[in-house]
């Protein structure tokens, strides 16, 4: 059976929330395969079905096992674990993925070392490093560096595009280490705005805003780029009921009728908890008697909250949970 097949099968195994969420983290290509696989299946029996989840299980548990103690450690807790013909068929798996992936020796280092390590070498090479790390470490890194430095390593993370596999590995080389598995020859997408984004989400709230802030002076839209994916609708359900009440102050009844269209339950719940039982119920008649509306206008009226979200959040007005605006209250 083919991957993709199997793909589609777990996700049918799974609950339609769940599987909806795993599909959101996947680029759009992937969806459309995967959901032109599904419309395809007309039955999967139930001793297929359990050994496809069962062998995702295994992969599953292989990768944590790898990310504990490495791939020899993997190995021997898998070898006890399975029989030895699937134990080594999973492990032939996961060592292509784990060696594949470009400075993977570096995610586990720890970050002093690392920074230290990285922090003179020329802006581009260390780019390329936090292009290829997890966005955690990447952020922790970025932290570390001189102002200017962060500045022109975000500039070039996010100018960033198609990087050849032989670039690679001469910094690679150029670092005297190596990696077993870079053979593929096609171009790599690497870095880009969304990868600017979610290192500056995971950074502490002045590493962020001195970056921005220097960024702005020399190109004002790529910032407003960035910013825009850094915080989208569905993250107001970071805000505490204080700040969802004063930003509820300032927008217009027909914006947040449209903007709730597409929210999850629970958002809306957040949204209608902060309001009176009154005009909870008014939002509420509106949207049901509101028919069918253009996504783009959902957008629209969901992009304006944002915006006042963010100005909220730069004034100091209101916190977001998880961005570091709390280690600024006093108790």
């Amino acid at each position: 059976m083919k991957g993709m097949t199997k793909a589609a099968i777990l996700l049918l195994a799974l609950d339609p929330d769940v599987a909806g969420s795993v599909l959101k983290l996947m680029d759009k290509e992937v969806v459309e395969d995967l959901t032109r696989e599904i419309a395809q299946i007309d039955f999967v029996d139930p001793v297929s079905r359990g050994k496809i989840v069962e062998e995702y299980y295994n992969l599953a548990l292989a990768r944590t096992y790898v990310s504990q103690g490495g791939v020899l450690f993997a190995k021997t807790l898998l070898e006890k674990a399975l029989p030895p013909d699937e134990a080594n068929r999973i492990l032939r798996l996961i060592e292509h993925q784990v060696y594949q992936q470009p400075f993977a020796f570096l995610h586990k280092t720890d970050g002093d070392n690392l920074l230290t390590f990285i922090q003179d070498e020329h802006p581009q090479t260390i780019a390329l490093i936090l292009s290829h790390l997890p966005a955690s470490k990447a952020s922790e890194i970025m932290a570390g560096l001189a102002t200017n430095k962060q500045l022109e390593v975000v500039t070039r993370i996010a100018n960033m595009d198609n990087t050849n596999p032989e670039v690679i590995k001469e910094v690679e080389k150029g670092l005297e280490l190596r990696l077993s598995g870079i053979v593929s020859q096609t171009f790599q997408r690497v870095g880009g705005i969304d990868a600017v984004a979610e290192i500056l989400n995971l950074s502490d709230r002045a590493t962020e805003k001195s970056i921005l802030e220097a960024l702005e002076a020399e190109d004002p839209d790529l910032v407003e780029q960035i910013r825009r994916l850094m915080f989208v609708f569905e993250d107001i359900m970071l805000v505490n009921d204080k700040g969802i009440q004063m930003v509820l102050k300032e927008i217009e009844n027909e914006d947040l009728v449209l903007a709730l269209k597409t929210a999850s339950p629970e958002l809306r719940d957040k949204v209608f908890n902060n309001m009176s039982d009154r005009a909870a119920q008014l939002i509420k008649e509106d949207m049901e008697f509101m028919g069918p509306v253009r996504v783009s206008d959902v957008e629209a009226a969901q992009q304006k909250i944002v915006d006042i979200v963010r100005r909220l959040e730069d004034s100091g007005e209101i916190i977001i949970s998880g961005r570091g605006g709390e280690k600024e209250l006093i108790v």
